[in-house]
């Protein structure tokens, strides 16, 4: 599991849910399929999104250019802006 071996490399316990996506269906439903990726396997463009508890999204940052993303800061706030 991805969790496991995150905690066995770099030691970090992840605290939250990690999304496994096989068939591409979340990829699918948010449109972030990249294109310019899918050699053997669809993947996404970078995307984060703050999603409430009944699914509504109201926040997101999708970026073409995976060594551009968001900062935490960015994000907090967005989070913060839910309760």
């Amino acid at each position: 599991m991805m969790i496991d071996r995150v905690a066995a490399e770099d030691g970090m316990v992840i605290e939250f849910q990690l999304l496994a996506d096989p068939d591409n269906a979340v990829i699918d439903r948010y449109g972030i399929f990249n294109p310019d990726e899918s050699q053997r396997r669809a993947v996404p463009h970078p995307t984060v999104f703050v999603i409430d508890k009944q699914g509504v999204v109201h926040w997101k940052f999708i970026e073409i250019n995976f060594r551009i993303r968001p900062t935490n800061e960015d994000i907090l706030t967005a989070v913060t802006e839910l309760e």
